[in-house]
């Protein structure tokens, strides 16, 4: 099988929530395999700082363009702002927005509860309408969305009632796009991380440690041995796999949820 299954030369990506975590890892892994790639999220000084990470971690330039992905208008003028920025249009869109906040269900304030089902399902169904309007104009497309293992396993503990009803809701919509879009040469994917050490992550686990009354190291070392890998993920994880639901080695894969979750799934 030829590598040029997996060159994204030529190709044009938008990664929405591309400031950091996730989505920046995958879109400076887009951007090595010869994508034209531009980054999203809501705050122009955090896309400037993931812009010159990338260039200075890849020697790859990126583009930006600030947008509240939960609005609409702003969705719009991103995919606008896009089409300017790469040439024309884009054949790949990364849905990596959204956040999670920790909270017994007896607890959840409802206002939180909606505001995660706005961030974390709203707004991919936002930007898949207008993305995938264009793809289907153009005859072609790849939606990547991140979902989590949270979206087909639960907790042992308290906490995630928001972040799994979200992460399921994120599935579903990803094959049901999959189904809509399929005639257009739209292909609809997902990936379903496990638990990643990203920046955004370490204060939590900062928190969590300290109140289990051990180290970080000596916590994290612990969360790792949870799954047949023995070890925690890493944004890096992630990159092969959108890499390769970007490209057209997997122009035959549509509705489905890849978990580069260290086998957590596999005994979850």
């Amino acid at each position: 099988m030829s590598l040029k299954l997996f060159d994204l030369t030529g190709r044009t990506a938008v990664v929405v929530g591309g400031a950091g975590g996730l989505g920046q890892a995958i879109a400076q892994g887009l951007a090595e395999a010869g994508a034209k790639v531009l980054i999203s999220s809501r705050k122009e000084d955090a896309l400037k700082r993931a812009q010159e990470e990338i260039k200075a971690a890849s020697g790859k330039d990126v583009c930006y363009f600030a947008a509240d992905a939960t609005n609409e208008e702003q969705v719009i003028a991103l995919l606008e702002s896009a089409k300017q920025q790469l040439g024309g249009k884009v054949d790949i869109l990364v849905n990596a927005q959204g956040f999670n906040k920790k909270i017994d269900a007896l607890d959840f304030d409802i206002s939180v509860f909606r505001q995660m089902l706005d961030a974390n399902v709203t707004s991919f169904m936002i930007t898949c309408k207008h993305f995938g309007r264009h793809f289907k104009e153009n005859g072609y497309g790849k939606i990547i969305n991140l979902s989590s293992v949270r979206g087909k396993i639960a907790t042992k503990g308290p906490g995630n009632a928001g972040y799994c009803a979200t992460k399921g809701a994120v599935d579903m919509l990803t094959k049901q796009l999959a189904s809509e879009f399929g005639p257009f040469g739209v292909t609809v994917n997902a990936i379903g991380p496990n638990i990643t050490m990203t920046p955004m992550m370490v204060p939590v686990f900062e928190k969590r440690a300290q109140e289990a009354g051990v180290d970080v190291e000596t916590y994290l070392k612990k969360q790792g041995e949870g799954n047949p890998m023995r070890r925690m993920g890493t944004p890096e994880d992630l990159v092969g796999t959108a890499v390769f639901l970007a490209s057209s080695a997997s122009d035959f894969m549509t509705g489905n949820i890849l978990y580069p979750d260290g086998g957590l799934t596999a005994i979850g």
